[in-house]
């Protein structure tokens, strides 16, 4: 998974952008129609893909899939769907400290959306333009004439991961990945743990 197939990049170059530059150096350019060097993210409709699809299809680097999608409310898959936690977050201009974008998290679930849904490790990190960028964007991409039907201010870039197990809080209980998607049922008063 994840090894390159569909990105010339030179040998020993990987791809591991900071949430700066993906906003800047690649989001930014894209809404702005400009060219990407290197154009590496591919421009990807994810949500008829579940995230164990993503390889080959978007930008793979180590366990992390990249891949510029359309803003959209619908975020259904045919096996699940990704729900929004925590608060979106400001990506800053190192430099300046000014917001250059925002960041919001996804968690995928399995199954149909609501309570009966069944929480994975699949992670979504999905960056936008912050709205000054975006309405700046905009108008300049209908200056240049022949693009007004679509709004590029309107693209994100997504990062997808599976998140490891080891990665949560340890409490000095060991539990498997499958026994953490037992838990997260609504059936958790009959479900009894060892002391």
């Amino acid at each position: 998974m994840g090894d390159n197939r569909n990105v010339n990049l030179p040998p020993g170059f990987r791809f591991y952008p900071t949430d700066e530059e993906l906003v800047v150096h690649f989001l930014q350019r894209k809404a702005a129609l400009l060219p990407c060097h290197p154009d590496v993210i591919p421009d990807l409709d994810l949500y008829p893909y579940d995230p164990w699809e993503l390889d080959g299809k978007a930008l793979g680097e180590g366990n992390q899939w990249y891949y510029y999608s359309r803003r959209t409310q619908n975020r259904n898959t045919s096996k699940g769907y990704w729900k929004p936690m925590g608060i979106d977050e400001p990506v800053v201009n190192s430099n300046s400290s000014r917001k250059v974008g925002m960041k919001k998290y996804f968690v995928f679930y399995i199954g149909e959306s609501g309570p009966a849904g069944i929480k994975t490790n699949w992670i979504m990190q999905e960056y936008r333009l912050s709205d000054s960028d975006s309405s700046s964007s905009s108008r300049s991409s209908k200056r240049r004439g022949g693009h007004s039907k679509i709004d590029y201010s309107k693209w994100v870039v997504c990062r997808v991961y599976e998140r490891n197990c080891s990665e949560e809080e340890d409490d000095g209980t060991e539990l498997s990945c499958l026994d953490e998607v037992f838990l997260s049922l609504d059936d958790l008063d009959e479900i009894s743990l060892p002391d």
